[in-house]
């Protein structure tokens, strides 16, 4: 957790938020994708000037929805569902 006080660089505090544009970097996507996750209500943002993301609060996003599908944020699907779909079978 960061403490904010004398001792804290502006690095340190850059590091606490991300924009849009970082966030599609560090998932390797696109802005338009990260919209349509914060449309849907799955990674949620504030807005000081622009929209900012919480390092906190991607990384707790990345391990909820690990192991998941997110191709469409409306239908999120389980990767071993959608497989078990596609050979009918159980994994």
């Amino acid at each position: 957790m960061y403490q904010i006080g004398k001792g804290m660089g502006k690095k340190k505090m850059e590091e606490m938020l991300y924009t849009v544009r970082e966030v599609a970097e560090i998932l390797k996507t696109n802005m338009n994708y990260v919209y349509s996750l914060k449309r849907a209500g799955k990674l949620k943002f504030m807005k000081i000037g622009s929209l900012k993301c919480r390092k906190s609060t991607l990384e707790a996003f990345l391990e909820k929805y690990d192991g998941m599908d997110l191709t469409d944020p409306e239908n999120i699907r389980d990767l071993r569902e959608e497989q078990e779909e596609q050979t009918g079978a159980a994994v």
